[in-house]
C-alpha cells in the first residue's frame, strides 16, 4: 500500500491522473509505450478510429475502407500541392525564394513544437523565444552572406546602393554579435534544478537550425546556378515518393525496413526504376529553355527582380561520345554498327542525381521516421491531410540538397566571369589597374593581343 500511495503522490505532483491501474494494466501500458508500433497494432487503431472519421468525412470518402480512404486522400492533395509548385515555379527565381523561406519556417515550427509539448511541464522560460531569436538571427547571417555575393560589386546607381554597401565589411561582424546576444538571453533563462533539460533544448534548437536552415541555404544557393538544379533534384525526389508508394500499395509485400514498416521493397526498387526514367525525360525538355539552364542573375530592371538569359554551358550542349569496345561488339550482334553516339552531358549528370534520390534520400525519411518515434508522434503535424506535415513532406528532400550543392561544386561548378569582376570591381583602384596590368601581360604573351 505504500508503494501504491507514493506512486499516486508522484502522479499528483507531475499533473497525472490519481487512479490506480492493476499490474496487467500497467504491464500492457509499458509494453505499448517501449515497443515499436506493429502493422496489426495500427490496423486496430485504424478500426477503433474509423467511426469517428466517417462522420468527419463525405459519404463517398466515408464508405471505403481506411486504407482506400487514405489513398484518395493522400493524392487528391497531391495533385493540389504539385499544381501549385507549379504556379510558383512559374513565377520564377523570387516566388522560390519566398517558397523555400515559407517552408524552412514551417518546417522549424514543426520540430521546436514537438520539443515545447515533451518539456512543457517544466514551465522553463524564453524556450520558443529565444528559438525564433536564433533562427532569424541564423536567416540574417545566410541571407546576408547570399545577397552580399551576389549584389557586391554591382554598380552604385543611386544612395540606397551606396548605404546597402557600406553594410557589407560589418555583416559577419553583426550576425555575431547577434548570436552572442542569443547566448546571452539563454544564459540568463536557466533555472535552478533544470539546467540539464534547458541545455538539452539548447541542443535542440542548433541540431534543429542545422537540419532546416543550413539545407534551406545549400538550396537557395544551388538555385541561383540555375533552375534546372534545383526543379531537377526536387521532382526527383516527388517522383520517387509518389511511384515508391504506388508501387508499394499495389505490390508491395516484403518489407524494407523494420523503423518504417510500411515501406517495402516492391515499392523501393519500383520508385526507383521510374525515377530514372523520369529524370532522363524531363532532363531532355528542360535543357532546352534558358529559364532552366541559365544561372540567376540579379537585375533591378526586370519585374521580378532576376533574369535567366546566357550561352549555355557545354553540360547543355549535344555530345559525342565514343562507345566503349565490349559494347559495340554486343551491339554488333544484333546488326548494328555504331561507334559514336550523341547526347547531352546533363543526361549522365541526371542519372547520378536519380540514384541518389532513390537509394539514398530515402533514408531522410528513415531518419524521420525514426525521430518521430523516439518521441511517440506519427506526424510532424496534420498540416496537409493525408501526408502530416510539411516536414513530413520534405524530410528528403533536405539530404538531397546538401548532395547536389556539394556535386555541383565538386563537378559542375566553374569560376563565372561575372562574380570574379564583381570581385575585382570592390577593390581599391590601384589594385585593379595591378590585376589590369597583369591580365594584358598574360594575354599578350599567348598571342591573344
Amino acid at each position: 500500500m505504500e508503494v501504491n500511495t507514493n506512486g499516486a503522490r508522484r502522479r499528483a505532483k507531475d499533473g497525472l491522473p490519481t487512479t490506480e491501474t492493476s499490474p496487467a494494466e500497467n504491464k500492457e501500458q509499458e509494453r505499448m509505450e517501449t515497443s515499436p508500433i506493429t502493422s496489426e497494432d495500427k490496423e486496430k487503431q485504424e478500426a477503433t478510429m474509423a467511426p469517428a472519421k466517417e462522420q468527419e468525412l463525405p459519404g463517398v470518402l466515408g464508405n471505403l475502407q481506411p486504407k482506400w480512404r487514405n489513398w484518395w486522400i493522400r493524392g487528391a492533395f497531391s495533385a493540389v500541392m504539385l499544381s501549385g509548385f507549379g504556379l510558383i515555379m512559374y513565377t520564377g527565381p523570387l516566388g522560390l525564394i519566398i517558397l523555400i523561406q515559407c517552408l524552412q519556417i514551417k518546417c522549424f515550427h514543426e520540430i521546436i513544437s514537438i520539443g515545447h509539448k515533451k518539456y512543457q511541464k517544466h514551465n522553463l522560460p524564453w524556450f520558443r523565444s529565444l528559438s525564433w531569436y536564433f533562427l532569424l538571427g541564423s536567416n540574417y547571417f545566410f541571407y546576408g552572406e547570399s545577397i552580399t555575393d551576389f549584389i557586391r560589386g554591382k554598380g552604385v546607381h543611386n544612395e540606397s546602393d551606396e548605404v546597402v554597401k557600406a553594410y557589407f565589411p560589418y555583416h559577419r561582424l553583426i550576425s555575431f554579435m547577434l548570436y552572442t546576444i542569443g547566448i546571452i538571453l539563454f544564459v540568463l533563462s536557466l533555472k535552478k534544478d533544470f539546467y540539464k533539460v534547458q541545455f538539452s533544448l539548447f541542443g535542440w534548437t542548433h541540431v534543429t537550425l542545422l537540419i532546416v536552415v543550413t539545407q534551406s541555404h545549400l538550396i537557395m544557393q544551388t538555385l541561383f546556378e540555375g533552375l534546372i538544379w534545383f526543379f531537377l533534384p526536387v521532382t526527383m525526389v516527388i517522383c520517387n515518393d509518389i511511384w515508391a508508394y504506388i508501387f508499394g500499395f499495389f505490390f508491395g509485400r516484403t518489407p524494407l525496413i523494420k523503423i518504417s514498416p510500411k515501406k517495402t521493397w516492391e515499392g523501393f526498387i519500383g520508385g526507383g526504376f521510374a525515377t530514372i526514367i523520369y529524370g532522363w525525360i524531363a532532363c531532355y525538355f528542360m535543357i532546352r529553355y534558358e529559364f532552366f539552364v541559365c544561372p540567376v542573375e540579379y537585375d533591378e530592371t526586370s519585374s521580378f527582380m532576376f533574369k535567366m538569359s546566357c550561352q549555355p554551358s557545354p553540360i547543355f550542349v549535344l555530345t559525342p561520345y565514343s562507345l566503349p569496345g565490349p559494347l559495340r561488339f554486343l551491339i554488333s550482334l544484333i546488326g548494328i554498327r555504331q561507334e559514336v553516339v550523341w547526347m547531352y552531358p546533363m543526361h549522365l549528370h541526371s542519372l547520378i542525381l536519380a540514384l541518389f534520390s532513390s537509394i539514398i534520400a530515402p533514408f531522410g525519411g528513415f531518419f524521420a521516421s525514426g525521430f518521430k518515434r523516439a518521441f511517440k508522434v506519427k506526424d510532424f503535424s496534420d498540416t496537409i491531410p493525408g501526408h502530416g506535415g510539411i516536414l513530413d513532406r520534405f524530410d528528403c528532400q533536405f539530404l538531397m540538397a546538401t548532395f547536389v550543392h556539394v556535386y555541383h561544386f565538386t563537378f559542375i561548378r566553374a569560376p563565372q566571369p561575372h562574380k570574379l569582376l564583381q570581385q575585382v570591381l570592390t577593390l581599391k583602384p590601384s589594385q585593379q589597374l595591378v590585376i589590369f596590368k597583369r591580365l594584358q601581360e598574360a594575354l599578350s604573351a599567348r598571342g591573344l593581343l
